[in-house]
């Protein structure tokens, strides 16, 4: 009997995906996934991120009855052996992005063929392929916003999405294959701490889907700004780990709001589009400054304040708010995330790669291309980066986006009882207030570890001598 491999990756889920409904027409499906052995050059997969994995190739595995295969080793070797021991026609795959990938699959598919295998890799993860937009001149974008309108809007529309396939005739490898427990993903602590705030899955991320069609896009344009509030979507791990189809996600709002909303939604997705863009024509972004005068910069080295940064101690009340949702739920709104990097990067004056591993560590969605191009947007040294001199201020922040102090009050408790006008600088509260809330400044909560204003002015200084010395 004719048999396919399926090998899923970045693409967990059954509705919409090519590659899997290419490999199920071949015959006898043979579904695998390996955990597999990375090149130097390739990070490994954050806590936060194996946590999730875990629990989304549990739950594609019930989805195909019990019949997907896990391994874990050199996928080459792997899929040598399966072809040794089946009979084996075809293998199937959906592309991924990161540079390492690219080159590993290039040689594989290549190896793969020259053995007389058919093999076909479909997109199944982005609205559009990163070398298909570019300019006119045939050069990469590196502004967001004729990359989004000149480039996205004006290419192919994205396909419409794949229903699941009818039958899906899988099979079990009995012999060879490893449990999902033996790759060793899951740990204690993190399940305890994550898994009270998310529904892993395909049908997770459904559901999450419909709760923010009915919640959160009819504001979802202004409301996303305001982190206590239901109006951003919560997808980024669901997409990543491609437990739904950015297609899908496309097609469903613009049937549903061919308005502001659903345009900005949208338009939120040709930002996930355009860090992969930036990826694939600079694939040492997660590393490198794209803007080469950054390299001049004179950052600080203070292991005090980025383990005050990461414990959410900085005695600054919208960081820490920002940082402690990170720790107990693997996730950071949006918002918040520009709060929080602003004041590693600038405040602090720590290298913005300090901010990337911490996330890539800490976060369910971190995702190699969004990971590193908005800490890159945020230094001020990426592409279409916010400038250097803009600095958020997190007082202000607080107050405009988290006006009642739902937010803050929610992950810094210990200032609850503050009134707003001091919740988000209680430095500035009288002792009597101070004393009324049950808060005492460096006991119950840290005095500010930086000057919000002379901070400022030392990064701005900063970057006057990175100018002069460029």
């Amino acid at each position: 009997m004719r048999i396919a491999i399926h090998w899923f990756r970045q693409d967990l889920r059954v509705a919409d995906n090519p590659a899997l409904a290419a490999a199920a027409k071949q015959g006898k499906l043979l579904p695998i996934y390996i955990w597999e052995e990375l090149p130097p050059d390739a990070p490994s997969l954050g806590a936060a991120s194996r946590w999730w994995l875990h629990h989304s190739l549990a739950a594609l595995n019930g989805a195909l009855g019990g019949a997907l295969s896990f391994y874990r080793g050199n996928p080459a070797a792997i899929l040598a052996g399966l072809i040794k021991r089946y009979d084996v026609q075809a293998v199937c795959w959906t592309r991924c992005y990161e540079p390492w990938r690219i080159a590993r699959d290039t040689r594989l598919k290549a190896e793969l063929r020259a053995k007389g295998m058919q093999v076909e890799t479909h997109n199944g993860s982005l609205l559009w392929e990163p070398w298909v937009i570019k300019k006119p001149d045939g050069a990469p974008y590196k502004v967001f916003t004729p990359f989004y309108r000149k480039g996205c809007l004006q290419a192919a529309p994205p396909r419409a999405p794949l229903p699941a396939p009818q039958s899906l005739d899988g099979f079990h490898d009995k012999t060879g294959a490893q449990s999902l427990q033996q790759l060793g993903l899951l740990s204690a602590d993190w399940d305890k701490r994550l898994a009270p705030h998310w529904q892993v899955g395909e049908e997770g991320a459904h559901q999450r889907f419909q709760l923010f069609l009915q919640e959160g896009l009819a504001h979802y344009k202004d409301g996303r700004n305001f982190p206590a509030q239901p109006h951003v979507s919560r997808l980024s791990p669901h997409l990543h780990f491609g437990e739904i189809s950015p297609h899908h996600l496309w097609h469903a709002v613009q049937a549903v709001a061919p308005d502001r909303e659903g345009e900005h939604f949208c338009s939120e997705l040709g930002w996930r589009e355009f860090s992969y863009h930036l990826l694939f024509h600079n694939p040492q972004l997660p590393s490198k400054n794209l803007q080469p005068q950054f390299d001049h910069f004179p950052w600080a080295e203070d292991d005090a304040a980025l383990a005050a940064w990461q414990k959410g101690q900085t005695g600054i009340p919208m960081v820490d708010a920002g940082m402690r949702e990170l720790r107990a739920t693997g996730y950071m709104h949006n918002r918040v995330r520009m709060i929080a990097g602003s004041f590693l990067v600038k405040n602090l004056r720590l290298d913005w790669r300090h901010g990337e591993r911490w996330f890539w560590e800490m976060l369910v969605d971190a995702d190699l291309a969004n990971n590193s191009a908005s800490w890159q947007w945020v230094a001020g040294c990426g592409a279409d980066a916010a400038p250097y001199f803009r600095i958020f201020n997190p007082v202000l922040q607080g107050q405009r986006f988290d006006p009642d102090g739902a937010y803050v009050r929610r992950f810094v408790p210990e200032l609850a009882a503050l009134p707003n006008k001091y919740l988000f600088s209680p430095w500035d509260a009288p002792g009597h207030v101070l004393r009324q809330a049950n808060v005492q400044l460096g006991k119950t909560y840290p005095h500010p570890i930086v000057d919000l204003q002379i901070s400022r002015q030392k990064a701005l200084d900063a970057l006057r001598l990175m100018k002069g010395q460029v």
